[in-house]
């Protein structure tokens, strides 16, 4: 192997180690963040400490050399409320128009129809989206849709998160440019192909974070309403006592009854006739024949 196919090696060795620390890095969560906010602490520390040797020992002077905290946070809102509407399609076509003067827009919408006997009401859920500096706004006039059962929202500060991610993909860029040149550089096979696998590697995982970051600025950017509609369930009407019924009246349901009581007796007839000629046909021969029999003796006698 010759020294400049040498070098390459030794340097993608280097670049690859360099990519698993910042990995390892980038990978972390809140909790690692919190490292990393310990190690700028120490350096502007020590940056404060080296401004205080190098000065004219004036105390009151301050020093510009410590970074600027990071003012925009990045938050993810969501919010669910629960209303009980007195038309469900009317109110699910409200919400809908008030999604779209804000903006926004419905991502999700789901509705289920009860019924019990002649009465019906329907049940649905609907999911909005909408840009966050409106969600407040937004939120407030769900409200007013209906009578509200239950609301409740929720923020998620996804900050670090966000630092970690765009630091990884600018430590993976850099990394990439730095295997292009190599790439460029290279003249062994071996080397080429080593070149080529790890590249292949590094865009991947760039394709993976960009994926990652680009969900979480939409959900940072679009806040999530979930709205639970409900009609109320229609109640059936008590029976009426029979002792508030009027005296004409059940003297003329008396009366139809009697008559539906006389139809099923003759209906009940008509059904039973072959059943009882069938059966007592037998029992009628055999009265005759005793009946004539007992004739014939008493005459004999």
């Amino acid at each position: 192997m010759t020294r400049r196919s040498e070098a390459i090696t030794v340097l993608l060795v280097a670049l690859v180690l360099l990519a698993g620390c910042s990995g390892a890095g980038g990978g972390t969560d809140a909790g690692g963040g919190g490292d990393s906010g310990l190690t700028q602490a120490s350096m502007a520390e020590e940056r404060a400490s080296g401004a205080a040797a190098s000065g004219d020992g004036d105390r009151g002077e301050r020093t510009d050399d410590a970074a600027p905290a990071r003012t925009d946070r990045s938050i993810i809102r969501t919010g669910t409320v629960e209303l009980r509407v007195d038309n469900y399609e009317r109110s699910r076509s409200n919400l809908t128009a008030l999604v779209a003067s804000q903006g926004g827009y419905v991502g999700e919408s789901t509705h289920q129809v009860h019924e019990s006997g002649a009465a019906a009401w329907t049940e649905g859920r609907v999911v909005l989206r909408v840009p966050a500096e409106n969600f407040s706004t937004t939120m407030d006039a769900i409200e007013r849709e209906g009578e509200v059962r239950a609301s409740r929202t929720a923020t998620q500060d996804v900050t670090e998160q966000v630092v970690d991610l765009e630091a990884r993909l600018e430590n993976l860029r850099a990394e990439r440019e730095r295997l292009r040149t190599l790439y460029q550089q290279a003249n062994d096979t071996e080397d080429v192909l080593a070149v080529e696998r790890r590249l292949s590697e590094v865009q991947t995982e760039i394709e993976r974070t960009e994926a990652e970051l680009q969900n979480i600025q939409r959900q940072v950017a679009y806040s999530t309403v979930t709205v639970e509609l409900t009609e109320p369930r229609p109640d059936r009407p008590a029976p009426d006592q029979w002792y508030d019924t009027p005296v004409v009246a059940a003297f003329l349901e008396s009366v139809e009854g009697v008559g539906v009581a006389l139809r099923a007796v003759v209906v009940a007839g008509a059904y039973a006739a072959p059943y009882l000629f069938v059966f007592l046909s037998p029992f009628a021969v055999v009265g005759g024949l005793l009946y004539r029999y007992r004739r014939r003796i008493l005459g004999s006698s």
